[in-house]
This record gives C-alpha cells, structure tokens and sequence, in this order.
C-alpha cells in the first residue's frame, strides 16, 4: 500500500439516473468542430475542419443543479450543450464496429469555455489548454445506463433566461459516437469511467453571472445550472 504524503482527493463521480451509486470518473475527453453548423460559425468549413479531440481535468465536472462559478480571467465565457457518452469498458485501436460494447451510458453536458482565450490560442497555434480544462468548465446531468438503449439520434438544445439558443440533432455529428470511440482509441487506452464529450451545434453564445442554463439531449435528464459570481468573489 502507497504512503501518500498527504490524503489524496477523492475520485470525481457523476450521479446515475435511477441509482444511488455514481460513475467515478477516470478522465474527460473532448470533441471540437463535430457539427457542421459550429465550424461555419467559427469561420471554417467542414471539409477543412476535421474533428479534433482535447481534454478536460476529471474534477472539472459539476452536479447538475449546481451554480457554477463564473470562470476567472476571461470576459467572454461562452456555453456549448452535448452529448456526453460514459464508458464501462475501454482498451486501444477499438474498431468502430464494437464500440458501443464498451458504452456504459449517456448523458447531456455543458462544455463551457473561455472563448476569449481559445481565440487567441488559435491565433498563435497555441493549445486550448486554458481555455477549455478549468475548475467547474464541465457541468453534467445524470447519466442514463444504456439498457434504455444508445443515442444515436434526438434533439440536442439549450436555453439561456428561457431563450432558446442552441438546437440541433444529435444525428448531425460529423463523427457519430462508433466512430469517435474508434478514434480516440487509436491516441489514448480507453477505460471504464472515461467521459466523451461529442461536440456542439451551432448557436454557441456568452453567459453572464446570474444566467439560468437548462440544455438537454432528448430521452436524457435535462441539464440545469446557474452562473454564480467567480470563485472567491
């Protein structure tokens, strides 16, 4: 057994639709540019955008509910609803064909992001590093097992004040949740408590202290947050 020099923290877990245990999370992984309507209207095309992956810190994930503080040192903290896929199993160079063997559930999620600072980084060719991988950037709904079947299609949305801003189909992935399994595995081993999160459709937009969030992915639990003063203020 370790000798740890101090108490190591927790491991980050999300609730379970429908049960009192929770899903410990093991890492959190990331699609960008996955609908063809966010790349236009983050001024690229889809054929010359292809989908890149980035990740988040497992404890960035947030109860649904919760106010979620609003992020430091940005002005422009920007909301991106999604469909969030939850493994129980994993491995390397899984084929796209089995991938959905290795799905535990789904869930809807905010992808929240200093969009300031991403802008920059794109600029420079800097990674997103600061912009997407903060305290509390992942706020998350519970998560639906998958014996109520996989989502392969179904309104995605989000609504900001009760304003509708973001709405789409999850059927309009570029890379569908096979294939974004299958790709991962070809960078990173997979495992069991790995959280995906599969990308936005257009309409992203700014937030503000004080917002009321709701977004959800149909036959989900609808995702719902505030935005609180930031950490410490």
């Amino acid at each position: 057994m370790n000798d740890f020099i101090f108490p190591p923290e927790p491991t980050p877990g999300v609730a379970i639709a429908g049960s009192r245990s929770r899903f410990p999370v093991h890492r959190i992984y990331c699609v960008g540019r996955n609908y063809a309507d966010h790349v236009r209207e983050m001024g690229a095309e889809p054929e010359r955008a292809p989908p890149i992956f980035f990740m988040k810190p497992a404890d960035a994930v947030v109860a649904n509910g919760a106010a979620v503080p609003y992020p430091s040192a940005t002005a422009n903290a920007h909301h991106e609803i999604e469909l969030v896929v939850a493994l129980g199993g994993g491995g390397r160079d899984i084929k796209a064909s089995v991938a959905l063997a290795h799905v535990f559930g789904y869930a809807a999620g905010n992808d929240l992001t200093r969009r300031d600072l991403q802008s920059a980084a794109r600029e420079r060719g800097q990674p997103w590093d600061t912009a997407k991988g903060f305290d509390a950037s992942a706020p998350l709904a519970a998560i639906r097992p998958v014996v109520q079947g996989h989502v392969s299609r179904g309104r995605i949305w989000l609504k900001v004040n009760d304003v509708l801003r973001q709405e789409s189909d999850i059927d309009q992935m570029l890379l569908d949740v096979p294939s974004i399994i299958a790709e991962l595995s070809r960078f990173y081993e997979l495992r069991a408590g790995d959280l995906i999160f599969t990308g936005t459709p257009a309409g992203i937009g700014a937030l503000k202290v004080g917002d009321r969030v709701e977004g959800g992915v149909e036959g989900l639990e609808t995702l719902r947050h505030t935005m609180a003063p930031p950490a410490g203020k």
